[in-house]
């Protein structure tokens, strides 16, 4: 393939570099957000929060979202198992076999539990960035997040 040739992605085809491309990436983040849902939808369920007709389509969305997940995964040669990134001394992305049950604490908590925790109780965050180049201000940036799995 020369530099200025288009990436091409033929589904099914063997990729010896599959580590190193884009689709396992992406398809991490999609299972860690369907993971998140998931986590929220069980939180809600206990709380009394949904109705029966609304937790059968929550189901059946994430059911179907998982399975558009793992059939991606055939698409482009990755393993499931491989989404779930070891962050060495952090600990996992994902939860390994046995998955997360919301509200449950674990002696090694996951980034998922993390981010789920934050999502239930909620977090504000603020910030300032400055991006420059040859000691020039070119962008400033003022950040306020608030992430919350509630409405507010």
């Amino acid at each position: 393939m020369t530099s200025d040739s288009p990436l091409q992605v033929v589904p099914g085809a063997s990729n010896p570099d599959k580590e190193s491309g884009l689709a396992p990436l992406l398809l991490t983040v999609v299972e860690l957000v369907r993971q998140l849902m998931e986590a929220q939808v069980i939180r809600r369920m206990e709380a009394g929060e949904l109705s029966d007709e609304a937790l059968d389509r929550a189901a059946e969305s994430l059911r179907k979202l998982e399975e558009q997940v793992i059939e991606t995964c055939k698409i482009f040669d990755v393993d499931p198992a491989d989404l779930n990134i070891d962050l060495g001394e952090v600990g996992t992305l994902l939860p390994k076999s046995g998955g997360y049950y919301p509200g449950e604490t674990s002696s090694s908590p996951t980034i998922l539990e993390l981010l789920d925790r934050l999502l239930n109780t909620g977090v504000a965050l603020q910030g300032e960035v400055d991006l420059g180049l040859a000691d020039i201000d070119l962008i400033h940036a003022k950040l306020q997040l608030v992430l919350t799995s509630k409405p507010i």
